[in-house]
């Protein structure tokens, strides 16, 4: 990738934050504020890794680059193209919900209960981890994919 500076600066704060802000309310990252009654699973860290790594990344593709020809207007139909939509959304809410402890969400538990919070919910957290860390790689490869293959020129050009 041939980004300027300013885009690699903002793929490893927004990487960073995504970081902190799944891992901190989850506590996957320990902090004193948060806490979880089951134990971390060693999959919740690659999957936190990866969703702060794709995240930064995303969130990096929407800083212009600068050039005039590469700005792309709201009519264009090439910059329809571009838009992954809403998945990097979603993906990272997935997220928070596959690496967080099962028991210690408010909606499973009320939808669940304990119990199936513990027999139904935690073994479907590695599928939504898996399906989260999926959707936000096609997101980021659709906008990466579309900034290479198809820079818009001005109405000047």
């Amino acid at each position: 990738m041939n980004w300027p500076p300013v885009r690699w600066a903002v793929a490893f704060a927004g990487a960073v934050l995504c970081a902190l802000a799944v891992g901190l309310p989850t506590a996957v990252i320990p902090n004193p504020l948060f806490t979880r009654a089951v134990p971390t699973q060693w999959w919740n860290y690659p999957v936190l890794v990866l969703t702060a790594v794709l995240g930064g990344a995303l969130l990096a593709t929407y800083v212009r680059r600068g050039g005039p020809d590469e700005v792309a207007g709201p009519d264009d139909p090439a910059a329809e193209d571009r838009r992954p939509g809403r998945l990097g959304a979603v993906g990272g809410v997935l997220t928070f919900f596959a690496v967080g402890c099962p028991v210690c969400n408010k909606l499973v538990l009320l939808l669940l209960g304990t119990s199936g919070a513990l027999t139904l919910w935690q073994p479907l957290q590695p599928l939504l981890a898996v399906a989260s860390v999926v959707l936000l790689a096609i997101a980021t490869v659709r906008r990466l994919a579309g900034e290479a293959a198809c820079p818009v020129r001005g109405a000047g050009a």
